[in-house]
């Protein structure tokens, strides 16, 4: 599985790294922040041909600005995910181009898309609920390139800059 990914600065690491020490018990911190984009190549494809392709669907695509949004959860499973929303059109148009190139995931992703970094998974509901009643500090920053992530080899594989 590969995943076109936007980077996750070090401010918004920050305000996470702050927001994990409070985590409900029960929940797991996830130890590698991801903004993911788009998945593709659910099989394990050729990631140079998958760049190509991303390359391709993302030709003209300008740089976008995010922000951090609100706390969140929602359910995977039964289990709650705690996540940071973050707040980006741009982010958006990207994700819905990069549809048309690539199968949309269902329940996931196209219309039900919703960029966000995850802080954890577990815990108990109203819990998570509690802790997504704070504020958060409204980090703001560009987005000027992809990663094409690879999950067997947890690294990224390949960058992809916007706006060229």
């Amino acid at each position: 599985m590969y995943s076109l990914n936007a980077r996750v600065p070090r401010s918004v690491r920050t305000v996470v790294e702050a927001l994990q020490r409070d985590l409900p018990d029960g929940c797991r911190p996830r130890d590698r922040l991801t903004l993911v984009v788009k998945r593709v190549g659910e099989d394990e494809t050729d990631h140079r041909e998958l760049a190509e392709r991303a390359r391709t669907a993302l030709a003209g695509e300008p740089a976008c600005n995010a922000r951090l949004g609100r706390l969140g959860a929602f359910d995977a499973d039964g289990t709650p995910v705690v996540h940071l929303r973050v707040e980006s059109p741009g982010l958006r148009a990207l994700h819905h181009r990069l549809c048309r190139a690539f199968d949309p995931v269902p329940a996931i992703e196209g219309e039900a898309y919703v960029p966000h970094v995850t802080l954890g998974r577990g815990g108990d509901w109203s819990a998570v609920e509690a802790l997504c009643e704070r504020d958060v500090e409204p980090v703001e920053w560009t987005v000027s390139d992809l990663l094409l992530w690879s999950n067997r080899w947890r690294e990224p594989v390949a960058s992809l800059a916007l706006g060229r």
